[in-house]
């Protein structure tokens, strides 16, 4: 039955869905450097909120160190004020050239927060995944009830987005999984 528009749509937005949650989790810091965890920093640069991937070349030569360089060095001083004005609480350094963040252990209470922010992101996708099958159930019947389809393939799209939603709940769960055990990781 997945050869269903409706169905296609369900796994599409889905993966949408799935997806925003995994690039939200991208920002969170863990107590290792991740070039993905400036990804969300907007820096004023000529005169414009740009993101620092797009002013700069972010790498992690260590395991606890970013190193930002700016492609304009003219641009040193708004990256490094970006940066300490996100909510990341990190403190760059800028030598002239570029911009080296360390990134700091992460205490007990801060991972437990982070790893509750988590959980509260991961649930704010499922709510997403489950809206998604409510509409496209309610499109189902919708269809039915117009004649579209037959009872019987109502009931087996019906159950069809059910299985793609359990599929996308449980993805969510696992990168959920990953992400705690990431950040409890001392």
């Amino acid at each position: 039955m997945e050869h269903h528009a409706l169905a296609k749509d369900a796994r599409n937005k889905m993966e949408r869905s799935l997806e925003a949650f995994r690039h939200e989790l991208t920002g969170i810091r863990t107590g290792r450097a991740s070039i993905g965890l400036l990804d969300g920093i907007e820096v004023e640069v000529y005169g414009a909120k740009m993101k620092i991937n797009q002013v700069a070349t972010v790498a992690a030569p260590e395991p606890r160190l970013l190193l930002v360089t700016p492609w304009d060095k003219t641009q040193l001083g708004a990256i490094e004020r970006g940066i300490q004005a996100s909510p990341l609480d990190l403190t760059p350094s800028n030598d002239g050239h570029v911009i080296r963040i360390p990134i700091p252990q992460l205490t007990e209470e801060r991972r437990k927060e982070l790893a509750k922010l988590v959980g509260r992101l991961a649930e704010e996708a499922r709510v997403s995944v489950r809206n998604i099958r409510r509409h496209l159930v309610d499109s189902a019947k919708k269809e039915q009830k117009d004649g579209n389809i037959p009872e019987d393939d109502a009931h087996k799209l019906t159950a069809e987005i059910q299985k793609i939603t359990d599929e996308y709940t449980g993805k969510i769960d696992e990168a959920l999984k990953a992400k705690e055990d990431e950040i409890m990781e001392v």
